[in-house]
């Protein structure tokens, strides 16, 4: 995955554009860390100053898919590498047209750097948000500079605030989650500078349908988000698992039935009968 990509540039977004799309960082470190997080998840951390998707020239071999993810998800994605290496070609091709793409090469792997064996929530998205600097790798959640936080983003922590009771953070930085093993994935992990949708159908789709049946087929502990009908076409794949679906945090449908739908006490409460430990929701305020 070492082939993906060239050094680009950024024009701006176009006028007018959506920015509500959601948004994966990619885990390129050669050496792999245990750390306990706060929350009680044991996972794998790699090391702030790591590399991530190097530019590597023509010719040479691409890095293994341990070296950029988690091991137990390269493991799970063989089957599908040449479809992700397809991928990073196209990316490197857009890069050299002049063609720029979020999130930065670093962040595109971002869902993967938590092992497999660790997730116990999946949350779908779509494709990362346009705007040059927002997307993070992870789906809903952008850049902690980011502000105003994007409106999808907004009404998920309004719908958290009235579920929970828990404050409101001004950031949309959801690494939090992700570190207790909440999965953010998107379905296409990279898009057009400003061009939301538009790496839709480049080869995404089977890699991150390949993670979720990964998911499923451990028999572990899950419950999945399924948020609007882009989502919800997902559901065949997740078999028996526990599923909480509504209508999607976006302005124009969260008042069909996101807001009052109760995702994240609901989703507690299936991870409890299930055994596990529930979510820890609550985001650093600032």
């Amino acid at each position: 995955m070492g082939r993906f990509l060239t050094r680009r540039t950024r024009p701006a977004p176009r006028r007018g554009q959506d920015l509500d799309r959601s948004s994966l960082r990619a885990n390129h470190t050669r050496v792999i860390h245990p750390v306990a997080y706060p929350h009680g998840v044991n996972s794998f951390a790699t090391p702030p100053s790591a590399g991530a998707l190097e530019q590597v020239p023509d010719g040479s071999t691409p890095r293994p898919l341990a070296e950029i993810m988690a091991p137990d998800w390269a493991e799970a994605l063989a089957p599908v590498e040449p479809r992700l290496r397809a991928v990073g070609d196209f990316l490197r091709a857009e890069s050299a047209a002049g063609r720029a793409y979020q999130p930065a090469p670093s962040d595109i792997l971002r869902a993967f750097q938590r092992p497999l064996a660790d997730v116990r929530v999946l949350i779908v998205g779509q494709d990362p948000y346009p705007t040059p600097g927002h997307a993070m790798g992870l789906s809903f959640s952008v850049q902690p500079h980011v502000r105003p936080v994007p409106r999808s983003l907004q009404n998920i922590y309004a719908e958290m605030a009235t579920d929970l009771g828990t404050p409101t953070p001004v950031h949309g930085d959801l690494s939090a989650w992700s570190d207790q093993g909440v999965m953010l994935l998107n379905r296409v992990l990279t898009v057009g500078a400003g061009d939301a949708g538009s790496h839709r159908r480049k080869g995404w789709e089977a890699v991150t349908e390949a993670a979720i049946r990964a998911l499923v087929d451990r028999g572990a502990p899950l419950v999945a988000i399924l948020w609007g009908r882009d989502a919800a076409t997902l559901k065949p794949l997740l078999g028996e698992t526990p599923v909480v679906e509504s209508a999607h945090p976006s302005p124009l449908s969260a008042r069909r039935g996101f807001f009052g739908s109760r995702p994240f006490s609901r989703v507690n409460e299936l991870l409890v009968a299930q055994g596990a430990t529930p979510v820890d929701w609550t985001l650093p305020t600032a």
